[in-house]
């Protein structure tokens, strides 16, 4: 299974964006939405520091390699659970293992797996060190019970030179439909002289044709 695109931003709001290179809290160089270098390339460590000039770019990065760091943690979820997901209850343990890493030996996976859903949306509350995780436990829990997909803008956070972030305001709060704008960009349209170029015949079949009309004309 993979997430649906409202699994996908609903745990960016929960992360936030940076879109550029950062130190998280044990400093490591992290970029967009907690990706490291454990997670593959790019390394942050080595791209350029400070905001980037086009932010839109830099936020369709981060959400890119947002959305291919995942596959690993869907994968995990689809091995420890051995029981059917609806596709909000799979968003919603996706998220918690995303911030948790522990899916496999959670309360709350052997609970399910057991057929007993009250008790592991219980369980997700068995999570909050710190406390702060109080808000985003509930949110993972109301979605894995009701379907109930959080709402409120994503949080882009600026960062400095040296990988610090401002979390003091957010550079820029994204609605839901730019978030997926950015997420799945439309390709530029080629421009109209080339398409009708591209549907205009040439060679020999182009030739043939015109002798066609020519013969036709004189008939």
């Amino acid at each position: 299974m993979h997430m649906t695109d409202g699994g996908l931003l609903a745990l960016a709001r929960h992360e936030g964006i940076v879109p550029a290179p950062y130190l998280d809290v044990k400093q490591v160089w992290t970029f967009g939405v907690g990706h490291t270098a454990a997670a593959g390339a790019p390394d942050p460590g080595r791209l350029p520091r400070g905001m980037p000039a086009d932010l839109d770019a830099g936020i369709r990065e981060a959400l890119r390699l947002f959305r291919a760091d995942l596959g690993r943690y869907e994968a995990e979820v689809t091995r420890a659970v051995t029981v059917p997901l609806a596709d909000h209850e799979f968003d919603a343990l996706v998220s918690f293992h995303f911030n948790t890493g522990a899916i496999a030996r959670a309360a709350l996976t052997r609970a399910h797996n057991a057929g007993d859903r009250t008790a592991a949306g219980a369980a997700f509350m068995n999570w909050l060190r710190p406390a702060s995780l109080r808000l985003r436990r509930e949110a993972e829990r109301d979605l894995f019970l009701h379907g109930r997909y959080p709402e409120g803008a994503i949080p882009v956070w600026a960062v400095d030179a040296n990988g610090q972030v401002d979390f003091s305001r957010p550079v820029r709060r994204l609605t839901e439909p730019q978030a997926l704008a950015l997420l799945h960009p439309v390709p530029p349209a080629e421009p109209a002289s080339q398409v009708a170029s591209a549907s205009r015949p040439s060679g020999w079949l182009a030739a043939l044709l015109a002798s066609l009309s020519a013969a036709f004309q004189r008939s």
